[in-house]
């Protein structure tokens, strides 16, 4: 693991971490954690569970603080300010890789991914999204893939409403997390192998889970 801090457009240092992939590398994802407000940082069970099995997945991985949390500077924007946090999230892995680099989000970080239309970004792979945010659609035209994975039993936002939100938006798919709730508590095995498979186009993969932790902090 390597610690680092990035810097935005609009000039706020951001504390991030990087680890990169066992073996050869696959894919690259820069992961965005939870609302910043309810206490989610980049150690948030969700996130901290994928920053640690992905790389055994030969996925190399970045995660880091929205401002005003954790380790950044700044103060929490609502969701706006930070589509320029992961926009130099972006910039930073794909300066460290050939690969291409996804953003994976989870609940706030989901939607705040897909507000990002960086041209260095390959895919989304929002987890959990509420999809409540305004300018959620920013992809909703473009035709790079964007793959929802949404739990069967999310308390903001049900598969159905998910599929209805995306109906009219390009190169986009929702899939359920069989009986998982937005949390994930007992799930999160499973959604690492749903992410591996996603990003490396192996529905079949199967990771070194590292234990399925509990998801319990707020979002």
């Amino acid at each position: 693991m390597t610690v680092l801090r990035l810097h935005t457009s609009d000039g706020v240092d951001l504390a991030a971490e990087t680890a990169g992939s066992d073996g050869a590398p696959r894919a690259a994802a820069v992961l965005l954690h939870p609302h910043p407000k309810m206490g989610g940082d980049m150690r948030t069970p969700v996130p901290d569970h994928l920053f640690r099995t992905l790389p055994a997945s030969g996925i190399e991985v970045l995660r880091f603080d929205f401002r005003g949390a954790g380790g950044s500077g700044g103060s929490h924007g609502g969701g706006g300010p930070e589509v320029a946090d992961a926009e130099a999230a972006v910039a930073e892995l794909s300066g460290l890789t050939s690969l291409p680099v996804w953003l994976v989000g989870w609940s706030f970080g989901a939607d705040v991914s897909l507000r990002v239309t960086d041209t260095a970004v390959a895919g989304w792979l929002p987890v959990a999204p509420p999809l409540q945010q305004p300018g959620i659609d920013a992809s909703g035209g473009d035709p790079r893939p964007a793959h929802l994975l949404v739990p069967e039993h999310d308390q903001f936002c049900s598969p159905g409403r998910a599929e209805r939100v995306t109906a009219g938006w390009e190169s986009t798919t929702v899939e359920r997390i069989p009986g998982a709730d937005h949390f994930l508590a007992g799930r999160l095995g499973a959604l690492t192998d749903l992410v591996v498979g996603a990003l490396t186009g192996d529905r079949h993969a199967s990771s070194d889970r590292g234990g399925e932790g509990q998801a319990s902090r707020p979002v």
